[in-house]
């Protein structure tokens, strides 16, 4: 039996936590070990969940552990990520059994697609990407690595989204619109064209905000 740890023990942490014990195998592949969290009190009044393991870079990796990242910020998230690869971690997707996935959609490790979120025929998640609950990633959509999509975002047929990006609660991508590395999508924006890197757009249509 695999021993998931939950990488971040902070709201989203817990939300994950939540995810976990509705995914395919749980209970039959993976069990859910702990928090790893810098905040080692993090946890503290919280009912329920399993305990904070240790600092993330004090904590020694064992011969069944696996890990998802709960952390939000995609920058920090894939620096956390990079460390705990670099000393032996293997990273583990969880898909709830509530998600629906389509033909031929492609899902890399350490993702995590959460409840009621769809990812469309011939899509592409890559590695320690982001679906949150209700969020649509449509037919033949690349969605990048270490790529966070907020609840109730679209991202309509062919959208391609590059390496850490962020898109937040209520978006939407319109078809086949580029969505360069780094870049941050407000919530509830409208984005009909290509959003260079690195910038922050908002609004419908969405504009440079900076």
């Amino acid at each position: 039996m695999k021993q998931l740890i939950i990488v971040g023990g902070g709201g989203m942490g817990r939300s994950v936590f939540c995810i976990a014990q509705g995914c395919k195998g749980y209970g039959d592949e993976f069990e859910i070990k702990g928090f790893l969290d810098d905040n080692i009190h993090s946890m503290d009044g919280f009912k329920g969940y399993s305990p904070v393991l240790n600092t993330i870079d004090d904590y020694k990796i064992d011969f069944d552990d696996v890990f998802v990242c709960s952390i939000g910020n995609t920058h920090i998230k894939k620096a956390i990520c990079d460390k705990l690869k670099a000393k032996g971690a293997k990273f583990i997707s969880l898909v709830h059994k509530t998600a629906i996935v389509r033909q031929n959609a492609i899902i890399g490790d350490g993702c995590i697609v959460a409840d009621y979120a769809s990812i469309g025929a011939d899509c592409t998640l890559g590695e320690n990407t982001l679906i949150q609950s209700y969020a649509i990633a449509a037919h033949d959509c690349v969605i990048g690595n270490y790529v966070r999509i907020d609840s109730h975002c679209v991202c309509v047929g062919g959208v391609i989204v590059e390496d850490c990006v962020m898109v937040h609660t209520g978006a939407v991508l319109s078809h086949k619109v580029v969505v360069s590395k780094g870049a941050t999508i407000a919530a509830n924006s409208f984005v009909i064209k290509k959003v260079k890197a690195g910038t922050t757009v908002f609004g419908n249509p969405a504009k440079l905000l900076y």
